[in-house]
């Protein structure tokens, strides 16, 4: 049991410090990085340096255009985007190909990074990486304290260098005072390297989706008159999202409309989507518009190939769909089965199957069911999180 003393202390340690964050980029779709480190930068101020890179960038209109957004952004200097919240565009290559190569980018990054600390002023600052890519400079740049924040098994996505990534991610683990990861199975990878490896599971903006349960809430045009019943996804359609589980769900419901709210990655063929006439890739939206479209739904839909990847994943969207009050049908993937709440699907035709169970047992948005998500709001999991830094710091003798 610890102490008081330490608890108080634990409170006090993500409060008044400079963080130097090393994340996707600002801009994308708020992630968990984003609604957590927007919690903390109420009482912290936070330098957000956009992504450095998990995978080479390729030779297609995707990563031409992506690099001349961060050419862009670059010029942009330091932006303050929100209170307290200033973002850093470094240009960077990933960190790939000769060790000259490499050495010289570790460099470059480095000083832009310092640079800013600079500018910003900061003092005894805090390092936090959600990226494996920072390796080379986490714990480089004066830092009183460093934590890795573990949400993925990023060896395992199909367009990185797994080996250079595992390479970096052991780097950081070794070199972290802390590592936090969002599923279990993640913690008792990384606490092989690291024995000062945490759980914090993800939380959900609570407030936010569930709006899709008030009366108020307006059902976007483009869904408002589609065929019901209508069974929603949202969130970016990569390779390791189950396709054909979408599809089937389509084909056994002609009378209604499957809804796919997002982008579809440039390595993803959507011919199996485009094949069925019910089925409806509406693009991206924007985050503010989602609980509109969830009112919409249903049955809310999380299909995912079980792999390696997944296996290690906390998808942030099951605990969106229960909060907006829809009713959610998954893949069987460790941490879904650990929220519960959802009906967990072993195969396509068993994916079905729970589809028509939902829409027998009452479809649509309930306030009951959001009710049961409630406590995982963001605000208490970075009270959690506060408390695992400040017993790590308490623990390294460092100053709070």
């Amino acid at each position: 049991m610890r102490r008081s003393e330490d608890l108080e202390l634990a409170r006090r340690a993500l409060r008044g410090r400079d963080l130097v964050v090393f994340s996707n980029d600002w801009d994308g779709d708020p992630l968990s990085k984003v609604h957590i480190m927007r919690i903390l930068s109420r009482d912290n101020r936070v330098l957000w340096v956009n992504s450095i890179g998990n995978r080479a960038p390729k030779a297609n209109a995707h990563d031409v255009k992506r690099i001349w957004n961060k050419l862009s952004k670059f010029t942009e200097g330091i932006r303050e985007v929100e209170p307290n919240l200033f973002v850093l565009a470094p240009l960077a290559i990933p960190f790939y190909g000769s060790e000259l190569v490499r050495a010289a980018n570790r460099e470059l990054l480095r000083a832009q990074v310092l640079r800013a600390m600079r500018q910003l002023h900061f003092k005894r600052p805090i390092s936090w990486s959600f990226l494996p890519a920072s390796a080379p400079v986490s714990g480089r740049l004066g830092e009183e304290f460093v934590v890795y924040h573990c949400v993925d098994e990023f060896s395992a996505f199909s367009d990185t260098n797994g080996k250079h990534i595992a390479e970096m991610e052991e780097q950081l683990l070794k070199r972290a005072d802390l590592c936090i990861t969002s599923a279990e199975r993640l913690r008792e990878n990384k606490v092989r390297v690291n024995p000062d490896t945490v759980l914090v599971r993800h939380g959900v903006d609570f407030n936010h989706f569930v709006k899709a349960c008030d009366p108020a809430t307006v059902i976007p045009e483009d869904i408002a008159n589609l065929p019901k019943p209508i069974f929603g996804f949202f969130g970016l359609v990569a390779d390791w999202v189950d396709l054909e589980a979408i599809a089937a769900t389509a084909r056994a419901h002609p009378e209604g409309s499957v809804v796919v709210i997002g982008k579809v990655a440039p390595d993803v063929d959507p011919a199996v989507l485009k094949a069925e006439k019910n089925i409806h890739l509406l693009g991206r939206k924007p985050y503010s518009a989602l609980p509109g479209y969830c009112k919409a739904f249903d049955v809310a839909l999380m299909p995912f190939k079980v792999n390696e990847l997944t296996l290690n994943a906390n998808p942030l969207k099951v605990r969106e769909y229960l909060a907006a009050g829809v009713p959610v049908v998954s893949s069987d993937i460790p941490e879904v089965r650990k929220v519960g709440l959802c009906k967990l699907a072993k195969g396509t035709e068993d994916f079905v199957r729970k589809v028509d169970e939902c829409l027998a047992e009452g479809a649509g948005p309930s306030r009951e069911r959001a009710e049961r998500i409630r406590h995982e709001s963001w605000e208490a999991k970075v009270e959690e999180i506060r408390g695992f830094v400040g017993e790590a710091m308490v623990k390294a003798g460092r100053g709070l």
